[in-house]
């Protein structure tokens, strides 16, 4: 019985794997594998590509059809899925050796519908290719946006917190207020050790006061003390020559006396006004001192308690940093997976579209008729040598000594031999079997 004459409808198409990705801005590591071919070809083999064929041939909503998938498996399985397996065993996917390219393939009886097939195969495997890379990307898309408001929300919080504290402590600009708090913790350190080098001076010259005050150099260059100090040694002197001429009881004696003691203690009264003002300078001083120093221990605590804040404050702002990097990535990630997840283009272009064949691929006469030729000489040579291996024939010299398993007696020559030789020859013949082991003459 002859079989119905099959058609086999092709379409092409090429994978685009060396073209940086339009949105990624660069060549896909995955696309440049060994696996990417064999990966594709599985998504067009597979059973989501199929379905898409049926469905787009509108076969699912075909009555007849599934009337028929009913009367012949009694309801058990799943209609579409028949569908697809059917269609999948007419359909076949080849790449090009070491090349992009594919060729789909399908047989049908009916030349044209094998090519609207073809051409459906190849329009469901770019839809397909296309909602598998949209779909991951729809998803992350949702993902990273309900991740980036978190991460929105996070960023807020930890400003709101920075500039509380801020607020709170009067923070401008943290590092300049740091950088002249420590200029003028500098400069009042350098005015006590100024007043601290004051300090020692004027004890030192107090102790002196209060030890020896007139010798001392302030004392001894005053000029109220100097002029009191000549009148003294004037008077003195003139004590000294009246008193050898008048006597201690003579009125200008006692008058010269009071008015040397009057010069003493205007000198006494003026040494202690000099000295009064050195003790005076040595209390400003040591005051002063005090006080510096309690300014630079007050200047020191603030600059530490100002560096506190600002390392509290130097925590809030990294963390305020570190929330907007990670908002900042999230945000390019979401815009990135939103511009996929509306993507319409792919990687797949198509190189040929099939169109209805002219000649039936199935069956091919030409070629069965010669494979039945060359079977049938096969199994008419298997068939010869049978034969000759089941009725063997002694035909070499070496088939008696194998086959028989008996010595050789002699070879008939090829040519006739003349009458006159064939007695010597006999002769000969008769001595070699008569030498030989166990030789008889026959």
């Amino acid at each position: 019985m002859m079989k119905d004459p099959l058609y086999t409808a092709s379409a092409s198409v090429v994978l685009d794997v060396k073209s940086p990705d339009p949105i990624a801005g660069m060549v896909l590591p995955g696309m440049t594998n060994n696996s990417y071919m064999g990966t594709q070809l599985g998504v067009l083999r597979s059973e989501r590509v199929a379905l898409r064929v049926a469905r787009a041939l509108g076969w699912d909503r075909d009555e007849e059809r599934r009337r028929a998938w009913l009367a012949a498996t009694g309801g058990v399985g799943d209609f579409e899925s028949s569908l697809a397996g059917g269609l999948l065993r007419r359909m076949d996917a080849v790449p090009t050796r070491e090349s992009n390219v594919i060729t789909i393939s399908y047989t049908d009886a009916d030349p044209a519908l094998a090519a609207v097939i073809a051409n459906a195969w190849v329009q469901a495997y770019i839809d397909t290719t296309l909602e598998l890379r949209v779909e991951p990307a729809r998803q992350y898309a949702g993902f990273f946006d309900t991740h980036g408001k978190q991460l929105r929300e996070e960023l807020e919080r930890a400003q709101v917190r920075l500039s509380d504290y801020q607020r709170k402590h009067d923070i401008v600009a943290t590092d300049e207020r740091v950088d002249v708090e420590s200029t003028r913790l500098q400069e009042l350190s350098s005015q006590v050790v100024t007043l601290q080098g004051l300090a020692n001076e004027t004890g030192g010259r107090q102790s002196q006061a209060s030890g020896n005050a007139s010798s001392m150099p302030e004392v001894l260059t005053n000029p109220v003390i100097v002029g009191l100090t000549s009148e003294l040694a004037r008077q003195e002197a003139r004590q000294k020559e009246l008193g050898a001429r008048l006597g201690d009881r003579h009125p200008e004696m006692i008058e010269l006396n009071a008015k040397i003691a009057e010069l003493r203690s205007g000198i006494a009264v003026e040494t202690r006004r000099v000295t009064g003002g050195i003790v005076v300078n040595n209390s400003v001083n040591q005051a002063r001192l005090a006080q510096a120093r309690a300014a630079v221990e007050e200047q020191r605590a603030k600059l530490l308690s100002l560096k506190a804040q600002r390392d509290e404050a130097g925590v809030l702002l990294r963390d305020v940093d570190n929330a907007k990097r990670a908002y900042d990535t999230v945000l390019t990630r979401a815009s990135q997976t939103s511009v996929e997840s509306h993507a319409t283009l792919t990687n797949v272009s198509v190189l040929k579209e099939a169109s209805a064949p002219l000649t039936q691929s199935e069956p091919r006469v030409v070629l069965n008729m010669a494979i039945a030729v060359l079977a049938a000489t096969l199994l008419a040579l298997g068939g010869a040598i049978a034969a000759e291996m089941r009725d063997r024939r002694l035909r070499t010299e070496h088939d008696v000594v194998r086959g028989l398993h008996l010595p050789l007696l002699g070879v008939l020559p090829k040519q006739a031999v003349r009458p006159n030789r064939s007695a010597g020859l006999r002769g000969r013949w008769a001595a070699q079997i008569a030498n030989s082991p166990g030789g008889k003459v026959g």
